[in-house]
């Protein structure tokens, strides 16, 4: 008979799960507003739209996006893409992106994702960009799953309104929900980022880290001791990972430089035939 308290009535530890959040973590670009040319090659936006977005573009990756620029960034993507068709979308981001552009992601990234792998470790991706963005960079990336913004759809379109918003206080609880759901150990499991308003998503487990973090977040990781990351090295996504045999997911972050240059030569040329 088992004694009360003894190691075979303890019960068995939980599973390890390794949560990544998306842009500037594992993306060198704000994986959303890289998506501009394309859609605008698709018809769903105008020049106007890929200019704001090159804008929003530079200030996320000049100076990081804290919650007020979010939550503006935010609203733009979501006004922008009211009564966009649902399949279009999924089509350009799995087929156009694979024949303009060859992913880039941190090469330090894909290393921690691999090592996290080996170890047995799920490896979730937790943004907040939306789920048709998302969901194909983490099945190519090697994920085991992933975690975004969800838009409400009628009719097969977009209609402005979010069902689930994948963003600061909204990131802990989902990752609560996995951890019911799979069995984690959030005690046990990790956590990557680089902004402060992922403060929440760190929290939520033992074993936190900042990648390329914003001020306020190398602030909070100095007064707690969490390990702080450079993350410097883009690399060719396909040359790491080999897409699912079928129809091939393809997925990348159109450079800020290709989106600002489009946009600065339209601009120029636009002004050139005012004169």
């Amino acid at each position: 008979m088992t004694e009360p308290g003894s190691q075979a009535d303890q019960p068995a530890p939980g599973r390890v799960a390794a949560f990544f959040d998306l842009d500037k973590t594992v993306i060198a670009k704000s994986s959303t507003l890289a998506f501009s040319r394309p859609f605008f090659e698709g018809g769903l936006i105008n020049r106007r739209g890929v200019l704001k977005s090159a804008y929003a573009q530079f200030v996320f990756a000049a100076s990081g996006a804290d919650a007020d620029q979010v939550e503006r960034m935010r609203a733009h993507l979501t006004a922008l893409c009211t009564g966009w068709d649902v399949e279009q979308v999924r089509s350009i981001v799995e087929e156009t992106l694979h024949d303009i552009v060859d992913p880039l992601v941190y090469a330090e990234a894909a290393e921690l994702v691999a090592e996290h792998k080996a170890n047995g470790h799920d490896v979730v991706v937790v943004s907040a960009s939306g789920a048709e963005i998302v969901a194909p960079i983490a099945e190519m990336i090697g994920a085991t799953r992933s975690v975004a913004t969800r838009m409400v759809a009628a009719d097969g379109r977009y209609t402005g309104e979010i069902d689930f918003y994948c963003y600061g206080d909204n990131k802990a609880a989902a990752m609560r929900e996995l951890a019911a759901e799979h069995g984690y150990d959030l005690a046990a499991s990790h956590a990557y980022s680089d902004s402060s308003t992922d403060l929440p998503m760190l929290e939520a487990v033992g074993h936190p880290s900042v990648v390329n973090p914003d001020r306020g977040l190398r602030k909070v990781a100095a007064e707690r001791g969490w390990p702080v990351l450079t993350f410097s090295k883009p690399v060719s996504l396909r040359s790491r990972f080999h897409a699912p045999s079928g129809t091939a997911v393809a997925v990348t972050a159109i450079g800020l430089g290709a989106v600002a240059t489009a946009g600065a030569a339209w601009y120029g040329l636009h002004r050139r035939r005012r004169r």
